[in-house]
Order: C-alpha cells, then structure tokens, then sequence
C-alpha cells in the first residue's frame, strides 16, 4: 500500500498508530496530485475560498509581504506537510505558499477535511496535532527573531529542520540536503544575506555545522544543540501517543 510510505503517513503516524480506514481516507486526500515548478505561488494571501495542498516531495515556504516589498518568511514545508490548511477554513487566507524547488503536491478541498473529521476521528485528531505542532513551530520562530543571536538563531533553525527532515526519512543526525539559499535564511531569520553568509562561515570554523553546495552537515551536533539550546520537545516526535 504506498500510502504507508507517504511523507504525510509517516509524519501522522509520530501521533497516532493509524488504522486502515484512516490509511483509506489518507489516500484519498492525494487524489490530486498535481506537479509544480520552483517558483509556483500556490496559496495567494487575501484571496477566498482556496485549497489546501499536502507536499509530497520538495520544499515550499509561507510568507508575508511587507507594503515595502520585503519579504518575511513564516516557515518552510517539507515532505509530509500542509500548505494553507486555514485556507480552507478561513474565509480570506492570510498568507502565501510558494514552491522553493520542484514540488509534488496534491490538492485537499474543504470537503476532503470535513469528510474526514466526520468519518475519521483518530486521524482528525492526527490532522490537529500537526497543526498545533506547526503552531509550536512558529513560536519558535518568534523566539527566534525577538530573543535569540544571529548564531543561536542559526544553529537553532538548521536543528529544527534537520529533525523535521528525519521525521519522514529523508535526513539524519549526519546531515540533510538543502535547496534554501542564503536569501531563503535572510527572509526567515530575519537577517541580511551578507550577515547570514558571516554567520554560516563562523559556525563552519567553529567545527559545528557546514552548509555548503547544497547539503547541511552536522560536524558536532551535540556542541551545535548546546550553542542552539535546541530541546526538540516542541515537535512532539518521540511516538505514537494514540494507539
């Protein structure tokens, strides 16, 4: 059954041992599946009645834009996220979606969600503590942006990922592919390009983390977590709770 394999699956399954109806009801979220290029804006803030989508595979982000152009972006999605999930239940959404790679994703309609919630209970449940967990994450990111250092802040978003990442099987404590580039962590940790490109060079000679030709290394994850004070707990990845 390929939806055991699914990124979604996997990432649900860090809550809830999922039974074969809720398998059933994932698959049919990914009835449309669809492919989009680097660049695609697939959730357009102030516009109504939108869909939601779930990554498949790639990299997209969520973002604001300032009356002055500048971009803030909120979080990234990886493989087995939601894009725009309030977009379907908001009536105005409040935020855009872009692709930052080549993406896979399907398209989940109100109704797929509704129908679900009603039909499903234990993976409506899965589907709200994924959401409550990417809230986590962007309390997170607040801290980050009010509280932290350019380093901190650095060492603590790379850690982030790169847990989010071995979540669904596509990185591990030696390291991870990553498309961002030094203006996707501008617009995120809410610094300079030439300041994000002094910190990664200070971090690299500091033997703690190397992010070079597209792939992030941990070369000593454990002094990184320390400088980082990354405590992991807010993802809520050690285990089904449900069963």
């Amino acid at each position: 059954m390929l939806i055991l394999q699914s990124p979604l699956t996997r990432k649900l399954s860090a809550f809830v041992a999922l039974s074969d109806d809720d398998l059933s009801t994932l698959a049919r979220f990914h009835r449309r599946r669809r492919s989009f290029p680097s660049g695609h804006e697939l959730i357009h803030e102030g516009e109504r009645n939108q869909s939601a989508f779930i990554l498949a595979e790639g990299w997209a982000c969520s973002y604001k834009i300032l009356p002055n152009g500048e971009r803030q972006i909120v979080n990234f999605q990886l493989p087995g996220d939601f894009l725009g999930l309030r977009s379907v239940l908001f009536r105005t959404i409040d935020h855009s979606a872009q692709a930052v790679t080549r993406i896979e994703a399907s398209e989940v309609l109100a109704s797929d969600i509704l129908d679900a919630f009603s039909t499903a209970p234990r993976l409506a449940t899965a589907v709200l503590w994924a959401a409550s967990r990417d809230e986590a994450m962007v309390v997170e990111h607040l801290v980050n942006l009010g509280r932290r250092s350019a380093e901190v802040r650095m060492a603590h978003f790379l850690l982030e990922l790169g847990a989010r990442l071995k979540l669904v099987g596509v990185g591990d404590n030696s390291g991870f592919d990553c498309p961002l580039t030094q203006y996707h962590l501008a617009d995120a940790l809410g610094l300079s390009a030439v300041h994000v490109n002094r910190v990664l060079r200070h971090l690299r000679e500091e033997g703690l983390v190397t992010f070079q030709k597209g792939r992030v290394i941990f070369d000593d994850i454990s002094k990184l977590t320390v400088l980082a004070g990354f405590d992991p707990d807010y993802l809520d990845q050690e285990g089904p709770l449900l069963r």
